[in-house]
């Protein structure tokens, strides 16, 4: 029973003594590598986290990190939304009367995105949606900290697109829509009086 107690005794100041070893023998600031250097993992001076905000560890290329969405690039697909393992992408588009534009790689618009919203709570940062993408208008950026408040705030609204103005376009589509069943119905009519 004492010899137990004697053990622990010893093992715990012997735990200490490394620590305080430790935290004593690391006065200056850890140098920032990168994981890729060979040195990464041998790195015995200095503290052993870094100095964060002051100091920030290099993002590698293929980090995954805060989605983007360039919004004059989209073609309101939906790929992305399908894709999404998560369902944290909620895309509502509405069919233009006409082509609306082009996108940075020759690609024609036709339809309005009356919302674009991506929940960077529910996302798994897997990029399956960057890879999907025809276009390449979503991207995985350099941003890692993100730290709100609110986990609403977390909701990032891409569309710039107005309930009101989104009402006004599907009314002009159902309005076109209307006007081709109208023209569609007199030339049938048309036809089946000729014969």
């Amino acid at each position: 029973m004492i010899r137990s107690i004697l053990n622990g005794f010893a093992t715990a100041f012997k735990g200490l003594s490394i620590t305080s070893a430790h935290l004593f023998s690391s006065h200056k600031k850890r140098n920032v590598l990168p994981a890729s250097d060979n040195n990464y993992f041998k790195q015995l001076e200095g503290t052993n986290t870094i100095q964060y905000p002051h100091q920030k560890l290099p993002i590698p290329e293929v980090g995954r990190y805060q989605l983007d969405v360039e919004m004059d690039d989209c073609i309101v697909c939906d790929l992305c939304a399908k894709v999404c393992p998560v369902n944290c992408i909620d895309i509502e588009a509405i069919k233009a009367t006409e082509a609306i534009g082009q996108t940075s790689d020759g690609t024609t618009k036709r339809l309005y995105a009356a919302k674009f919203d991506i929940d960077m709570a529910k996302c798994m940062y897997c990029g399956l949606c960057t890879i999907v993408c025809p276009t390449e208008c979503i991207v995985m950026t350099n941003q890692y900290d993100k730290s709100v408040v609110e986990i609403n705030e977390l909701t990032y609204q891409f569309s710039e697109m107005t309930p009101e103005v989104a009402a006004e376009k599907r009314r002009e589509f159902d309005r076109q829509q209307a006007e081709r069943q109208v023209a569609k119905l007199a030339a049938m009519q048309k036809k089946e009086g000729e014969a």
